[in-house]
């Protein structure tokens, strides 16, 4: 991302660019800070998008070997293709002979290191790829954008607002306008203005329901359910997400029986140190047999459903019911 600041800021480009990776945030601001800094978008005769599965790589080659009509560069934006899941061997041989006055920006979420066409841009141009940020820079990034607004936030208020959200940074971009907007007129956010306002995740839910059914709350583990269910979240993804929070809590479990502490156990399940810190609160709510079981009884409640013994919704239902006795 360093490098493609400086391009950007020096005005010496590449050919071709590859954004890849999870975080579509990144991705997106990136992408449209570069197509700015190349051409103008609204220049039809210079700019020319694509996106889909069905891009044809001879028009692209086509139009990459058109002259740029009274501009210094031809501008090619590709989103979501699959060239770099599957193969795309035309546009891996061309880039090499595409002429300097055309760049051709490739926008996806995944990419194989092993596609000749992620090699071909590796070697002509440069391959950016936006992970997951983590918990420090992501609160870095809020604090930074609170600041321009003049806005005031404690940390555990700020982890509050984490917890709520999610690491994604295009919800949390959408949470914090909701909540600057809610807080307009006072220049300190309260914890009350974040669950006044801000909307709880998917995981979020799913991760009170698991702490529900550890205190025997069933009222509680079975309106969080019902509230999804409401939402149109499927009772299979419902599940799903039940039985990761279980494996994942018993990962965590036995990660701090070994002795590592927070940032050891986040680095080694792949979660964010806030998350990990979460987990291994909830985790103390359980045994590692009951945990074990657990798993063992989503799983068995999947193979339930699609052998036809019961339905969706009422597996989901009973399961809950069971561990919040």
């Amino acid at each position: 991302m360093k490098m493609l600041a400086e391009d950007i800021k020096n005005g010496n480009f590449k050919t071709a660019y590859l954004f890849c990776g999870e975080e579509a945030y990144l991705r997106n601001q990136y992408k449209n800070r570069l197509a700015q800094a190349l051409c103008d978008p609204s220049d039809t005769m210079n700019f020319s998008r694509f996106e889909g599965k069905n891009i044809i790589p001879a028009e692209v080659i086509s139009l990459a070997d058109t002259l740029p009509f009274f501009a210094e560069r031809r501008l090619i934006l590709i989103e979501d293709s699959g060239f770099f899941k599957n193969k795309c061997d035309e546009l891996a041989d061309y880039l090499p002979k595409m002429p300097d006055t055309t760049c051709i920006i490739f926008v996806e979420t995944e990419a194989d290191k092993r596609n000749r066409l992620y090699k071909a841009v590796q070697k002509q141009g440069r391959v950016i790829e936006f992970q997951t940020q983590d918990e420090r820079t992501l609160m870095k990034w809020i604090l930074g954008t609170l600041k321009k607004e003049n806005k005031k936030i404690t940390e555990s208020t700020l982890q509050l607002f984490l917890e709520r959200t999610g690491i994604d940074m295009e919800n949390i971009s959408t949470e914090l306008e909701k909540l600057l907007s809610y807080t307009e007129g006072r220049d300190v956010i309260t914890s009350q203005d974040v669950n006044d306002i801000c909307t709880v995740q998917t995981t979020g839910q799913i991760f009170e329901m698991i702490r529900a059914l550890a205190e025997k709350n069933q009222k509680k583990a079975l309106d969080l359910y019902y509230d999804l269910l409401s939402l149109k979240e499927p009772p299979m993804r419902i599940l799903f997400l039940i039985a990761r929070q279980f494996n994942q809590l018993l990962l965590v479990k036995s990660l701090a029986a070994k002795g590592y502490d927070k940032a050891a156990i986040a680095s080694r399940a792949k979660i964010a140190p806030f998350v990990a810190g979460r987990c291994m609160a909830q985790a103390r709510s359980f045994t590692t047999d009951q945990l074990k079981t657990a798993v063992q009884d989503c799983v068995q409640a999947e193979e339930d459903v699609k052998t036809g013994k019961i339905t969706d919704t009422l597996s989901v239902e009973l399961l809950i019911m069971k561990y919040s006795k």
